[in-house]
């Protein structure tokens, strides 16, 4: 019988972290050269750990271009890349691209997806894959969902994950998300990290970064180190990824008290507070507004009228991801990436090397 081969998913969103606001603050901007170079890093972490196939969409701004160039070089060769596919899809270059090319790599059953992008880009990919799990990297503007993570070690976790190295009740996390749901129209979206409610009644160039432009957060999990939408929960009612409940926020121009928060890299706005509370799962909350528009994940994309009656609901059966911090200390303790001799081998191929109680 044959083996599975083992394969691995990459989306590297052409477009992440470089929206508006790299017009109105001062953020700063990853390059499709930088996206490239992180593609690369990764198929030499999955080379290392005995990935057999990777799977990546085309674009048109170069990412698969200079991966594919790079990938009959001798430094490729040496590190043992995996094998290289690109996938045989249309290019709309819109959000469309993203979703379409996460079908096709659950299709072709990947053991795992990993996604070079920001808080939307992850959003687009965990909608359509299920549980097959993520390895987050973050290249967006906005970046609450995706830690910032050096692309090898990253991908030295992924590898030893999909070869079966690490047990999935390691390697894992389940993840929060927010549902929104306006039944009228039938539309049923995700978020992973917040939803602003703004008085806005478009969606315009999507992106807020007006604090009169919000009137409520609900947020999944609200760090107190994050940028975006989510910080103003995170500075002023945290509530963390692990925990089972989420966050939200009634913002007014007129409020007594104000918070100074990022709403996006170098966009700092002082926004006032008239309310806050915890989200409890299960149990969908309206906004007070009659009218205006949903920004899912730092984006405007649904607007709703007074008839809509759009609803938020706090879900914990979100997407799996990779816990990159957990699975390290545990090829640590196992010793999974001991090797023998001064050359690059897979761990785990030489009699030799045990994993370690």
């Amino acid at each position: 019988m044959l083996t599975p081969a083992l394969r691995i998913g990459i989306i590297a969103n052409p477009a992440s972290g470089r929206d508006l606001r790299r017009l109105t603050a001062n953020a700063g901007l990853t390059s499709s050269t930088d996206k490239a170079a992180v593609v690369q890093r990764l198929l030499g972490a999955f080379g290392a750990t005995g990935i057999d196939e990777v799977l990546m969409p085309p674009d048109m701004t170069g990412i698969a271009a200079a991966v594919l160039k790079a990938s009959s070089g001798r430094h490729a060769r040496d590190s043992r890349w995996p094998r290289l596919e690109f996938l045989d899809m249309p290019l709309r270059q819109s959000v469309e691209d993203t979703r379409l090319a996460a079908r096709m790599l659950a299709e072709r059953g990947v053991n795992l997806v990993a996604v070079l992008g920001g808080d939307g880009t992850h959003k687009a990919v965990a909608a359509e894959i299920g549980d097959i799990p993520l390895l987050c990297l973050s290249t967006g503007t906005n970046n609450a969902f995706p830690e910032l993570r050096e692309a090898t070690g990253a991908g030295l976790v992924g590898g030893l994950y999909a070869s079966g190295r690490i047990p999935a009740d390691i390697a894992l996390r389940r993840n929060k998300r927010l549902r929104v749901r306006l039944p009228s129209r039938g539309i049923d979206e995700i978020a992973l990290v917040e939803v602003a409610v703004s008085p806005l009644t478009f969606t315009g160039a999507r992106a807020i970064s007006r604090a009169e432009d919000i009137a409520e957060i609900h947020a999944a999990f609200a760090e107190p180190h994050a940028i975006g939408l989510s910080s103003l929960c995170g500075l002023w009612n945290p509530v963390s990824r692990r925990s089972p409940r989420g966050s939200w926020l009634r913002l007014s121009p007129e409020a007594d008290e104000a918070l100074l928060a990022p709403l996006a890299p170098g966009l700092l706005q002082a926004c006032g507070i008239v309310a806050s509370g915890s989200l409890e799962p299960g149990v969908a909350r309206r906004p007070l507004l009659a009218a205006g528009t949903l920004a899912l994940d730092g984006e405007r994309e649904i607007e709703f009228a007074a008839s809509d009656h759009p609803s938020i609901t706090l879900e914990l059966d979100g997407p799996l991801s990779i816990d990159v911090e957990a699975a390290l200390a545990y090829a640590a303790r196992h010793r999974l990436l001991a090797v023998t001799g001064n050359t690059v081998n897979h761990p785990g191929e030489q009699e030799n090397v045990h994993a370690i109680d």
